[in-house]
C-alpha cells in the first residue's frame, strides 16, 4: 500500500500516515510558472494499492486538477489500484438542476475522476446520497456522526442535549446523531430568499432549557447558522452549539461566526483550517484522521467499510 497526499490538506494526510503507520510516498505536487499543476512520483509504485488523499476544497479547481493530474501519473506508472481518498467533495452541491440550462457539476467531476483512471472513491458525508451514483466505480461515503457523537458525549451533559437539524433537508442526518447519542430532535424552519441568505421562520419543537447542536454536513457563509442559533436563543435555549463536518467557511464567515451567539462551533479537519479558523475563540477543529485512516486500512484489505458504522 502507497499514501500519495496532494497540496489540499497536507497535515491531515500526515496523520493517516501516522494512524496506519505507513509513510507517505515521496512525490512532488508543484506548479509551473504559468500555474500549470506538474506531478512526480518518485518512488516505484508498479503493481502497488495507491491511495491518493486529497480534498477538492478552496481553491477547488486547482486541487481537483492536481487530484486528476496525480492519478494520470500514477496510472503511466503502473499502480495496480488507485483510490482516490476525496475528505471533502467540492461540487457536491451542484448535484441536480434547479433551474433551466444549468449544470450537474457533480457528476461532471465524478466522470472526470473516474475517466482518469482512479478505480474506488473514499468520501465522507456528501452533501446529497445520490452523488454515490454518478460514479461508475466503487464509491464509499463516510460518515462522521460517530467521531462527532463521541465529541458531544466528553464535552457536553447528557440529560438536556437536543439535536436540531438547520433545514428540514437534513433531518435525516439530525435524526442519526440524535440517536447515537440519546437525544431529542428539533427542527429549525427557513426560507432562503436568495443564495447565501437564509430568513428564520420558526422552530419546530420545545428547546426551552436546552442545550441546542445544530448539526449539518457544510457551513460556507456561515448566515444560517447564526439566523438558527438566534432564533433558538429565542424560543428559549440555553445554549446553542454547531457540529459541522466540512468546514468551508468563506468570505467573512469566520468573523460571522465568532461575533454570533454560537458557544461553540466544532468542524472537522476534513478541509485544513485557516489561520483564522485556528484563532477564533468559539471555532474547534477535531480530527477525522482515524476514521479516514481505518477506512483506507480496510480497503486495502478487502474488509469490510460499513462495519466502522454498526
Amino acid at each position: 500500500m502507497k499514501l500519495v497526499a496532494g497540496n489540499s490538506n497536507r497535515p491531515l494526510a500526515e496523520a493517516i500516515s501516522a494512524y496506519l503507520n505507513v509513510p507517505l510516498a515521496k512525490a512532488q505536487v508543484k506548479r509551473f510558472a504559468d500555474m500549470e499543476v506538474f506531478v512526480e512520483i518518485q518512488e516505484n509504485v508498479r503493481g502497488e494499492d495507491v491511495f491518493i488523499i486529497q480534498s477538492t476544497s478552496f481553491p477547488t479547481n486547482d486541487h481537483l486538477m492536481e487530484l486528476l493530474i496525480i492519478t494520470d501519473a500514477l496510472r503511466r506508472a503502473s499502480a495496480r489500484r488507485i483510490t482516490a481518498v476525496i475528505p471533502y467533495f467540492g461540487y457536491a452541491r451542484q448535484d441536480r438542476k434547479p433551474a433551466a440550462r444549468t449544470p450537474i457539476s457533480a457528476k461532471l467531476v465524478a466522470n472526470l475522476i473516474a475517466h482518469a483512471g482512479v478505480d474506488r472513491v473514499l468520501t465522507l458525508d456528501l452533501h446529497a446520497g445520490q452523488i454515490q451514483g454518478f460514479f461508475d466505480i466503487p464509491t464509499d461515503n463516510l460518515f462522521a456522526a460517530p467521531t462527532l457523537a463521541r465529541d458531544i458525549k466528553e464535552h457536553l451533559e447528557g440529560g438536556n442535549r437536543m439535536v436540531v437539524s438547520p433545514d428540514v433537508g437534513g433531518v435525516v442526518r439530525a435524526r442519526a446523531l440524535a440517536k447515537r447519542i440519546d437525544a431529542q430532535l428539533a427542527i429549525v424552519d427557513k426560507r432562503r430568499e436568495r443564495p447565501g441568505e437564509s430568513e428564520v421562520m420558526n422552530i419546530i419543537g420545545d428547546v426551552s432549557g436546552r442545550s441546542c447542536i445544530l448539526v449539518d454536513d457544510i457551513v460556507d457563509s456561515g448566515g444560517t447558522l447564526v439566523n438558527a442559533a438566534d432564533a433558538l436563543l429565542a424560543n428559549g435555549a440555553k445554549e446553542v452549539y454547531a457540529y459541522i463536518t466540512h468546514g468551508v467557511l468563506s468570505g467573512g464567515a469566520v468573523a460571522r461566526i465568532a461575533g454570533s451567539r454560537l458557544k461553540e462551533l466544532v468542524i472537522t479537519d476534513s478541509i485544513m483550517p485557516t489561520e483564522a479558523v485556528k484563532v477564533a475563540h468559539n471555532i474547534r477543529v477535531i480530527s477525522i484522521a482515524s476514521l479516514m485512516g481505518e477506512a483506507i486500512g480496510r480497503t486495502a484489505t478487502e474488509s469490510s467499510v460499513s462495519s466502522l458504522f454498526d
